[in-house]
C-alpha cells in the first residue's frame, strides 16, 4: 500500500492540458444560435438515424453534447420521435435492412424537414459503396439537403453542416 502511495506522490498529477479556445468554434456557435432563433423561433429538434454506420460519426455527435461544444445550450435538442423533429441527422451507408425504416422515418417527419447526411458513408456510401447489403449513400433513399463529409466529421464540421441546412432551409 505504501509503495503505491509513494509512486503516486513521485509521479504527480498527469492530465491533459485543456484545449485552447477556438475562435472559429465560437463564431459557428453564435451564428447557429442566431439562425435557429431567426428561422424557428424556438429550439431545433433533431432526430438522429443510424442507417448502418460503424459508430464513428455517433461518437462525434455525442461530443456535441459535452460542455465544450454545448449543443443543447445553443437551442438544439435530440428527440426520440421523428414526429417531433425538424431535422434528420443520418449516419452510415443505408443497409438494405434499414432502407424501409429510413424511408418511414423520413415520411413521419413533419414538413418542412431538413436532412443532413453525415460522414463519407452517408454522403456516397464510403468504403462500402453500393453492394448486395448496402444501398450506398443516404441520397439514394431519401432527399438530402446537406452532406457533411469526413470519416468521421469533426464536431465543428457537424455544427457547420447543421448551420448550412438551417440557412438553406429558410
Amino acid at each position: 500500500m505504501y509503495q503505491i502511495i509513494k509512486q503516486m506522490l513521485r509521479t504527480g498529477i498527469k492530465t491533459e492540458t485543456p484545449p485552447a479556445t477556438d475562435e472559429s468554434l465560437r463564431v459557428v456557435q453564435q451564428r447557429l444560435q442566431e439562425d435557429i432563433l431567426k428561422h424557428f423561433g424556438r429550439a431545433l429538434a433533431i432526430r438522429h438515424v443510424d442507417a448502418g454506420s460503424c459508430n464513428g460519426c455517433e461518437l462525434e455527435i455525442h461530443c456535441l453534447n459535452n460542455p465544450y461544444y454545448n449543443l443543447e445550450g445553443l437551442g438544439i435538442n435530440f428527440v426520440a420521435s421523428p414526429r417531433h423533429a425538424d431535422m434528420l441527422l443520418v449516419t452510415g451507408p443505408v443497409t438494405k435492412n434499414m432502407e424501409v425504416a429510413l424511408q418511414r422515418t423520413y415520411d413521419a417527419t413533419p414538413d418542412p424537414k431538413l436532412v443532413v447526411a453525415l460522414g463519407d458513408c452517408g454522403c456516397c456510401g464510403g468504403i462500402y459503396g453500393e453492394n448486395y447489403a448496402s444501398c450506398g449513400g443516404i441520397s439514394n433513399v431519401i432527399p438530402v439537403d446537406v452532406a457533411v463529409p469526413g470519416c468521421p466529421p469533426t464536431p465543428t464540421a457537424i455544427m457547420q453542416g447543421i448551420l448550412t441546412a438551417i440557412s438553406k432551409g429558410a
